[in-house]
């Protein structure tokens, strides 16, 4: 979240980027709030004095009737001290919902726009969309008849979004978590499995919603986890309320997790097959750093999403995501667009990885800080999160874009390793 002070301090800056971000918060209510929450912190911190000094004075009382007098009046304060407390508890918690409301501020050059459209092409990949001399199948055709895709029994088993991977699919799903840990560990990430599920704190920390009509999160009901929708979660999470020391940064961390989204109000073509389910796993990348390096981290982070899928062959596009389309804690956001030659009549591009700086706005919440060597006080670390491949997404991209004309699919030679061969038939 943002620091208070600086919402107030800021209020045409901040009510401006909510209106770009479209981002209906009361940011005039938090202001008023805040000012009365000052106002009645004042009084129970006048009201506490004053029974102090009459809890000192008893013993000092000529007798045992000043004293009682004494008494009385030091109870009356202590329950006008314990109702001005309970009135600016209930403004205070007003005041704090509103704020974490409030989005992260936008970069500068962050394309200003309500929605995907205003979306910024920034590059292509290395490779061209193939030319095909036949008519591509989208993955779910080449599931079925591959053996490899069985979404009749994954809503048998589970319901719509659901789906069981067979065979080849399960070698090429290894494949790919295989392919990116080892590429980022080559390049100093720390690899990790984490938790599927997280306290409902750790999800609010990272500015996910676990409950209300707005989330996509899973609950676990009659507890405080929840199922989480990213290793962003946990991997944010793994530091909550820690000081760090300017030399353990930047600290770059690998998480293979599932995830788990209800994808409430999702319809349309998009959602046909893998492209948009209820569970799916995914390798995240994850770093915290000092702030003055964290645009330098997330233009890393976009080059090795490129990096991966370049390697894999997959022609892409980058996209700077448009402000409309940012979610909450994104400072600027980068998404890496597959094409994907079975989508729609002649192929389009598709969301397969993002990457975001998150700034300190996550870390405000999670109580993440760094100190300088020699300095009095600590800072807020900023944090970033970049998919690595999102293993359902990363298989259709593979999928469609490798097939052949006989209906089979070549493996990417990245990949051919862990799959053991070099066709799917």
């Amino acid at each position: 979240m943002l620091d208070r002070k600086f919402v107030v301090e800021n209020l045409d800056l901040v009510r401006k980027n909510c209106k770009e971000r479209n981002s209906h918060v009361d940011v005039e209510r938090f202001a008023q709030l805040e000012g009365e929450r000052k106002t009645r912190q004042s009084a129970v911190d006048e009201t506490n004095r004053r029974a102090n000094e009459v809890s000192k004075s008893i013993g000092k009382a000529k007798d045992a009737t000043e004293r009682e007098t004494l008494k009385d009046q030091g109870r009356h304060l202590r329950e006008e001290t314990a109702r001005l407390q309970a009135e600016h508890d209930a403004v205070a918690a007003e005041a704090e919902a509103i704020l974490r409301a409030i989005p992260n501020l936008s970069h500068p050059d962050a394309p200003r726009g309500v929605d995907d459209g205003a979306n910024l092409v920034l590059k292509h990949g290395k490779h061209e969309p193939r030319t095909f001399d036949f008519k591509p199948l989208d993955h779910v055709v080449l599931g079925e008849q591959l053996g490899m895709i069985d979404l009749e029994a994954g809503a048998k088993v589970a319901g719509h979004g659901f789906y069981f991977l067979k065979n080849d699919a399960v070698l090429l799903e290894l494949a790919l978590q295989r392919y990116a840990v080892d590429l980022l560990m080559k390049e100093g990430f720390t690899p990790t499995i984490t938790p599927d599920m997280a306290f409902n704190r750790i999800l609010q920390g990272t500015g996910y919603i676990p409950r209300g009509p707005e989330t996509q999160i899973y609950s676990i009901a009659d507890s405080e986890l929840s199922l989480i929708a990213t290793a962003e979660i946990t991997l944010g999470g793994m530091l909550a309320d820690s000081i760090l020391e300017t030399e353990q940064l930047p600290i770059k961390l690998c998480g293979i997790s599932h995830c788990y989204r209800t994808e409430a109000g999702a319809h349309g073509k998009a959602t046909r097959g893998l492209y948009r389910v209820h569970q799916f796993t995914k390798v995240e990348m994850f770093a915290y750093t000092l702030p003055a390096e964290s645009d330098k981290m997330l233009d890393y982070f976009c080059e090795l999403e490129g990096r991966i899928f370049d390697g894999l062959g997959i022609p892409y596009r980058v996209v700077d995501t448009a402000t409309g389309d940012l979610g909450g804690p994104a400072y600027r956001k980068f998404d890496l667009e597959a094409w994907m030659p079975g989508r729609g009549d002649a192929g389009e591009y598709g969301e397969v990885t993002s990457t975001s700086n998150c700034t300190d706005y996550q870390s405000r919440r999670l109580g993440i800080r760094f100190r300088n060597k020699g300095e009095k006080g600590a800072h807020f670390v900023h944090t970033l999160n970049g998919t690595a491949i999102a293993i359902s997404r990363g298989l259709i991209a593979v999928m469609e874009n490798c097939q052949n004309a006989d209906g089979t699919i070549t493996v990417p030679e990245a990949l051919r390793a862990w799959v053991g061969k070099d066709r799917i038939e």
